[in-house]
């Protein structure tokens, strides 16, 4: 074997650059590491629905020798045991929480843990720089979690003076999305990825021409859309009574997105920021002689 690295990791940060067939088999792994290291190379390209030479390449595009290099290293993954793999199975271990709001903190946390590893720099950098340079952006979001991120994807880029719309509805998007051209861009949210309304939404844009900015599942149709994948992965748990916390995987996506952008252009933003504060102020008589900066939100 060669030399030694620490492959989810290595599966994380890559994961957003590679093809399509190659991030299913980072997908199918990911979900059950001990499985993936048993399994054979058939097996696992079944389960991915891809050939075995996408697993072959896979293998090779997160710096291993071969299938079998690729195995070894996932039983070295799975050998320090499951409590460090799975939060479910660490937790199982300690006494219950005692009370619903922590049960509903902890599944938070896990999917905030998993998802800041998702979180790829360059990737990042990239989606903001195409959003600073848009003519307009267009957020979209259907159903849940995805409908309430393309509304507060217009919150956070309106703040930083980028003009901004959010649309929900699946024939107004695809009506909206026939007005774009080649200097627009799509910030798409949806944790599954395969949503058709959405992906056909997506289609029309980028047949003129806008850019797609995807905040989506490793693997998944609008991933392999996208001019940038901003990935997520969702974490659901049995408890079927909970909101998902997939939602706070793609605010926080969205957060470092917009505090890219903004040190993108800090000179603007800065000034753009300034004056909500003082016409915040003014708004709720905290304004004035002898005022003092009150460490309000700048909104409300």
């Amino acid at each position: 074997m060669s030399a030694p690295f620490d492959i989810l990791t290595r599966i994380a940060e890559r994961g957003p650059t590679l093809r399509l067939a190659e991030q299913k088999v980072a997908q199918v792994i990911l979900q059950d590491l001990a499985g993936a290291a048993a399994t054979s190379i058939n097996e696992l390209a079944r389960q991915a629905g891809v050939s075995e030479a996408s697993v072959t390449r896979f293998a090779k595009a997160i710096g291993c020798r071969d299938v079998r290099d690729l195995k070894l290293r996932l039983a070295q993954a799975t050998a320090v045991g499951q409590r460090f793999l799975q939060a479910e199975v660490a937790r199982a271990a300690e006494p219950s929480p005692v009370t619903l709001a922590d049960s509903i903190h902890a599944d938070i946390l896990d999917s905030l843990e998993v998802n800041r590893k998702l979180i790829d720099p360059d990737h990042m950098a990239r989606a903001a720089r195409l959003l600073l340079e848009a003519r307009m952006v267009y957020a979209f979001g259907m159903g849940g979690g995805s409908s309430f991120m393309a509304d507060e994807a217009r919150y956070r880029l309106a703040r930083l003076g980028r003009p901004v719309a959010s649309y929900q509805d699946a024939l107004l998007q695809k009506m909206v999305a026939a007005t774009l051209h080649k200097d627009d861009v799509v910030l798409a949210f949806s944790a599954t990825g395969n949503v058709p309304e959405m992906l056909a939404s997506c289609d029309i844009a980028r047949e003129y021409g806008a850019k797609l900015v995807a905040v989506t599942a490793l693997g998944s149709p609008l991933a392999a859309r996208a001019d940038v994948l901003l990935p997520v992965r969702t974490l659901e748990t049995d408890f079927i009574f909970k909101p998902s916390a997939s939602r706070y995987a793609m605010l926080l996506v969205m957060d470092v997105l917009a505090t890219q952008l903004a040190l993108l252009q800090q000179d603007q933003s800065q000034d753009n920021l300034r004056r909500l504060k003082y016409v915040l102020d003014a708004h709720r008589g905290t304004a004035g002689p002898g005022a003092t900066d009150s460490r309000q939100p700048l909104g409300d």
